[in-house]
């Protein structure tokens, strides 16, 4: 383990014999985790919607890297890439993420964003936590702050669809997530510890998801120049999450006042992603819309 360090070319130790999981490896900030961790000799799987697109990254990367398909969007998808995978994984990092799409719906009927940033990591973490040896890292964001869990309306059919609502609904999903995981390996005395980590405001393709409005687009390019923090530095939060000496349950994102750009620090967290009753609420929810539980035998 190391202290916080924003240098991911010389900061990160040999990292030789570790296996990490990236989901959404293939593009923006996955992508950049991936190479920073391949570099440091650790082995590296790409875990991907679009293999040809996995596999055109993992060609741009040192190291010892490998690709594997997995829709999250998809629990028939996420369960067979956890049965496909029978080695130990030290790190898995729940990256992947969608942003401010319309309103749609994943393969088992889950409105997309909740579905996909949430319901497939929290199949795809329980279903691998018996072979996880060391941690598991959850990407959240800023956008938490303003969101709220609806258990009345989890999937948008009852009320108008607002996709960033939508979006800030399951990244605080992503945060309680984490705060019940880690409550859940203390009891079991487990080796594993789940982080969480947030990049800031960071130049990724999430800016250039959602509807294509011309108008949008233009003001997207605009702030994102103006705000936003290259992919590199918007990756390191999550990269000391998965390997830096912090305590379970902690929270890291850019040091600046408005956790928006600069080198990474334990960042602050809204006053819902606290509330370890709704955390609980949720996961028992979670289980039963996915059908997957926390296991009964860990490391």
């Amino acid at each position: 383990m190391l202290p916080i360090t924003s240098d991911l070319e010389h900061g990160f130790p040999d990292l030789t014999g570790q296996t990490f999981v990236i989901t959404g490896a293939n593009s923006g900030l996955g992508r950049v985790s991936a190479r920073a961790l391949a570099a440091h000799g650790a082995h590296v799987i790409l875990a991907v919607r679009n293999v040809e697109k996995g596999a055109a990254a993992a060609a741009t990367m040192s190291g010892s890297v490998e690709v594997s398909e997995l829709d999250l969007a998809d629990l028939g998808s996420v369960r067979a890439f956890a049965a496909a995978l029978e080695t130990p994984v030290d790190v898995l990092i729940n990256n992947a993420g969608i942003m401010t799409p319309p309103l749609g719906y994943t393969v088992d009927g889950f409105e997309s964003q909740f579905g996909t940033n949430h319901l497939g990591h929290f199949a795809l973490t329980n279903l691998l936590l018996p072979q996880i040896r060391a941690r598991v890292v959850t990407v959240s964001s800023l956008a938490h702050r303003q969101g709220s869990i609806d258990f009345a309306d989890l999937n948008w059919q009852r009320r108008r669809y607002r996709a960033m609502s939508a979006y800030a609904q399951s990244k605080l999903a992503n945060l309680l997530f984490t705060t019940e995981l880690e409550r859940r390996l203390t009891l079991q005395d487990s080796a594993v510890i789940a982080t969480a980590a947030h990049p800031g405001l960071a130049a990724t393709n999430l800016f250039r998801s959602g509807e294509r409005r011309r108008v949008r687009d233009s003001l997207g390019k605009a702030l994102t120049r103006l705000f936003t923090q290259p992919e590199a530095a918007g990756a390191a939060p999550a990269l000391n999450a998965a390997i830096a000496d912090v305590p379970g349950n902690s929270y890291l994102g850019p040091g600046s006042w408005l956790e928006t750009r600069g080198a990474p620090a334990f960042a602050g967290r809204g006053a819902a992603s606290l509330d370890e009753d709704v955390a609980r609420r949720l996961w028992k929810v979670s289980e039963e819309l996915t059908g997957v539980t926390f296991p009964d035998s860990l490391r």
